[in-house]
């Protein structure tokens, strides 16, 4: 799943283990009421100026939330400005770390810690220079850009005529990520060469489509009957020339650049190791996409594990329908053309069908329920080939845009249909859609925790909802079974993979083996995950690692609460909070276990929202 373009800045992840008690020292039951809640002021205030400071530095953010006063400009990422955005990221850490923070209420005293545990990861970042690699063939600035299109109001003039103003700042954005990739050069932090030539070949893809078949001039297509006609024809002219004169003249510079300045100097190994000081790097790149303080060698062994467990599960699916083992099953639907889609369409009906079959259980499994609707796309065309099968984008907290799911139904002939089923509740409901949209929307939150992105919480929950269908009575046909186990196996997969490449120096050609091995997934998938791990080391580790804790601690719940366990209310105190690092999670729910069986929080979900 693609949460947010990569142009965001501040992700929410980190590893360091909070202490979240509500044990009180003496000093701080002798601290006045009067000074709490001045100090408990200040904090919030420090919140609101931090958050205000982000959505400033990140204009594609603030429009994705809604928030539109920066709708005209795109993110300044030049080097001068990232050593500024440094230095005030060091300010705001001293801020946060001088309030005192004893009294404070327990939701009070976490916010803090979970500021201060943000900061200090992005000042982390900074140092090991990960900003230096600009440009990759998953996410980087020319398919941010393009994707970004999509997220973009345009119901008035104004907002027009601010798409304009982007439009004509590309040149000047494209010159900035080429000075950073220039002084990742210099640095040695440069992706794989063959990677870095298929984003040679993805600039051209997108910039050599010229007036209305541009996807910039995408909302050229949809002008609401409240403009004006002069005003269509005058945006209509202006867009076309700023996509003629300045958008397309950049993406050919920026291509040019790529493929003859930079792509030749790309590393020759695809794990993250080959970078200077890499072996850090990737330390941190997984304890921010865990945060947890699991090695790579301990993930790896989990991983080959779940891999046998599952494949254990799946052969026996095959047995029961007749065949002697998993490998003769796999080959048969790999030719069996019911497996396969019989048009574009057809994928796109498939997950519409799914979610709307799931709309109606969701009250079985959840007191707390999404207000924001959900609608399926079709993945750009531009960017069919890497993208992956499907993926979500957020929609805005007040529901005037809706959550998106982007399918991917290039080659369709070859894609098959046993994941679908499981792909929509992964990231439709009960899985991203559902959890984004509540914590959008949660009202004692300060807006950095409705928005966080710690991916081991989201993407653990996504991979935990999918199971959740089966506990409602979907999955009815074994084959369908059969796929949610195929993408439970390919995250286990994904285990074994991440650390293989970057911790255990495998090839690519090592990889694919495996994945050939260990998968049911179709060759353009098999060939387009390999590269994703290689592009974001650690990334791919937090899906398993999150869905495990989650069952974890949904089995230590059950067992302690007996017949006062609900399902509903522990989804309910999982969402409730947010996205939050595992940790915090885990603490989290040993308290709500512990004011349950004490009888001061309730054993069943008391509030509904929809």
């Amino acid at each position: 799943m693609k949460i947010l373009p990569l142009l965001i800045c501040a992700s929410l992840l980190g590893s360091v283990t909070l202490t979240v008690s509500a044990q009180a020292a003496p000093a701080a039951q002798a601290a006045s009421t009067a000074d709490v809640a001045t100090r408990v002021k200040a904090l919030n205030a420090l919140l609101a100026e931090q958050w205000q400071y982000n959505l400033k530095n990140s204009p594609e953010f603030a429009t994705i939330l809604g928030d539109l006063r920066y709708n005209d400009r795109w993110s300044d990422v030049s080097l001068a400005h990232q050593a500024a955005d440094h230095r005030a990221t060091q300010d705001f850490l001293k801020r946060f770390e001088a309030i005192d923070t004893r009294g404070f209420a327990d939701s009070d005293k976490l916010n803090q810690q979970l500021m201060v545990r943000q900061l200090k990861d992005q000042l982390r970042g900074y140092e090991l220079k990960l900003s230096e690699m600009p440009l990759d063939q998953m996410s980087g600035i020319h398919i941010a850009l393009a994707g970004f299109v999509s997220s973009i109001p345009f119901h008035n003039v104004k907002e027009y005529d601010d798409y304009l103003a982007r439009l004509k700042a590309v040149p000047k954005l494209f010159d900035q990520v080429t000075e950073v990739a220039r002084q990742g050069l210099r640095d040695k932090m440069m992706p794989p060469k063959y990677l870095l030539e298929k984003v040679a070949t993805q600039i051209g893809s997108i910039e050599k489509p010229a007036g209305m078949d541009s996807v910039f001039a995408e909302p050229l297509k949809h002008f609401p009957k409240s403009i004006p006609a002069a005003d269509q024809k005058r945006l209509h002219d202006a867009i076309l020339a700023a996509i003629a004169d300045d958008v397309r003249p950049a993406y050919a510079k920026l291509g040019r650049f790529v493929a003859t300045d930079y792509a030749p100097h790309g590393r020759s190994q695809p794990g993250v190791w080959d970078l200077p000081n890499g072996d850090a790097i990737y330390r941190y790149d997984v304890e921010q996409m865990t945060t947890t303080k699991e090695t790579p060698q301990q993930i790896h062994e989990i991983g080959l594990a779940e891999v046998k467990r599952i494949e254990g599960e799946m052969t026996a699916i095959a047995k029961a329908q007749g065949f002697k083992d998993l490998a003769s099953f796999r080959a048969s639907l790999k030719s069996n053309p019911k497996t396969h889609a019989t048009s574009r369409e057809d994928i796109l009906n498939r997950y519409r069908g799914y979610i709307a079959g799931m709309q109606p259980e969701l009250p079985k499994l959840f007191g707390l329920l999404p207000k924001t609707n959900v609608v399926v796309m079709p993945v750009e065309a531009f960017r069919e080939k890497e993208a992956a099968a499907a993926e979500y984008h957020p929609g805005t907290p007040d529901g005037s845009r809706p959550g998106q799911i982007f399918v991917n139904t290039g080659d369709f002939a070859n894609r098959s249909v046993l994941t679908i089923e499981s792909t929509a509740y992964h990231e439709g409901i009960p899985g991203h859609h559902l959890q984004i949209s509540i914590a959008q929307t949660l009202p004692k939150l300060p807006p950095f925790r409705q928005q966080a992105g710690y991916t081991a919480y989201i993407e653990g929950w996504a991979l935990y909802s999918e199971q959740l269908g089966k506990e409602v009575g979907f999955y009815k046909d074994p084959l369908s079974d059969y796929g949610r186990l195929v993408d439970e196996l390919l995250r286990a997969d994904r285990l074994v993979l991440d650390t293989g490449v970057h911790y255990k120096h495998w090839t690519r050609q090592q990889m694919v083996d495996f994945f050939h091995a260990h998968s049911s997934e179709d060759e353009p998938d098999v060939q387009a995950e390999t590269d994703r791990y290689i592009t974001w080391p650690g990334q791919a580790l937090a899906y398993k690692t999150g869905e495990l804790k989650i069952l974890e601690l949904r089995a230590r719940a059950k067992k302690a609460l007996g017949d006062q366990f609900d399902i509903r209310a522990f989804h309910d105190e999982i969402l409730s909070g947010g996205a939050l690092p595992l940790d915090v999670l885990e603490a989290r729910v040993d308290d709500w276990i512990a004011a349950v069986k004490a009888g001061k929080a309730p054993a069943h979900p008391v509030t509904v929202s929809g």
